[in-house]
């Protein structure tokens, strides 16, 4: 099923930027769609933002529409997540996700605090 790596994540103030990489190694890359998910202290994981196999089709979550963006390099095998305007809210550990398949990365954490 292959493997996927998150980094990027970090400690951030309110209004800060983020980006989130996905490395994905052991399947063909182009033809799958992937997911940005997160979990926050004490609450199920969620849904962040979704990015076909078509680059132009992705689909966002409410609380993501209008400051994340996920975007993927087909060369690289990189999926991103680009996070602008951080807000506590979005605290959590983030994990990209193979869709059709119970591929997961081990997470990366984002904290947004003053």
């Amino acid at each position: 099923q292959g493997q996927l790596v998150e980094s990027g994540g970090g400690s951030v103030q309110p209004g800060d930027s983020l980006r989130l990489s996905c490395v994905a190694a052991g399947f063909p890359f182009s033809g799958a769609a992937f997911s940005w998910y997160r979990r926050a202290p004490g609450k199920e994981r969620e849904h962040v933002a979704t990015i076909y196999s078509t680059e132009t089709l992705t689909e966002y979550s409410d609380s993501a529409k209008g400051r994340f963006t996920i975007s993927r390099d087909n060369r690289k095998s990189t999926v991103y997540l680009q996070m602008t305007d951080l807000k506590p809210e979005d605290t959590g550990v983030y994990y990209c996700h193979r869709m059709n398949y119970e591929t997961w990365g081990q997470g990366t954490q984002v904290t947004v605090s003053s």
